[in-house]
């Protein structure tokens, strides 16, 4: 499985970006989809995630701000950030995970989010 994320870069704050993350490979349809960011010096943490059927989940820092969402037939997930804050300065990583007995976990190769003050 390959996870391909474009996007990102160098916003000021109070702007917007979008995120957006396409997988391949031999997926199961049952599926997470989400993103995780890691700042400098900090634990990667968890921004988002959907299921294959819809549902979401976002952490507190960015309710409100972000909304995720996926489209199932291109194993594509999306991230529309609104509002962004310098705070929101991260490295972004796709994330891709399912359960067939044992749990499958992929990771993509990142992407730069800079938000400037």
């Amino acid at each position: 499985v390959q996870l391909v994320e474009s996007g990102g870069g160098l916003v000021q704050a109070g702007g917007s970006l979008g995120l957006s993350c396409a997988a391949s490979g031999s997926i199961f349809s049952i599926n997470v989809m989400g993103w995780y960011r890691q700042a400098p010096g900090k634990q990667r943490e968890l921004v988002a995630h959907i299921t294959s059927g819809g549902s979401a989940n976002y952490a507190d820092s960015v309710k409100g701000r972000f909304t995720i969402s996926r489209d199932n037939a291109k194993n594509t997930v999306y991230l529309q950030m609104n509002s962004l804050d310098p705070e929101d300065t991260a490295v972004y990583y796709c994330n891709l995970r399912y359960h067939i007995s044992y749990t499958y976990n992929f990771w993509g190769q990142g992407t730069q989010v800079t938000v400037s003050s």
